[in-house]
């Protein structure tokens, strides 16, 4: 049977600082996609009708790219 301050003291900082950081750009990335799957597909419909609105819709699939580039930064920060 392991007691609570064993526990705290197997806890080690670095790992807890790793997964963090692994969750912070995992997190990002699963929502970006999530994103972009919505944009793109919109986007795609719109162009159907009108392919004048390519660039439109190139500009808005990339913005949601900015959300991992800031799970990115943070995942940086923590470790």
């Amino acid at each position: 049977m392991v007691d609570a301050a064993t526990t705290a003291t197997m806890m080690d900082p670095a790992g807890l600082k790793a997964i963090g950081a692994g969750l912070a750009v995992g997190l990002t990335g699963i929502a970006s996609g999530l994103a972009e799957r919505d944009i793109g597909s919109a986007a795609i419909g719109a162009m159907a009708e009108n392919e004048s609105l390519f660039g439109k819709g190139l500009i808005l699939t990339v913005i949601p790219e900015t959300i991992v580039i800031f799970g990115l930064v943070v995942a940086l920060l923590i470790s």
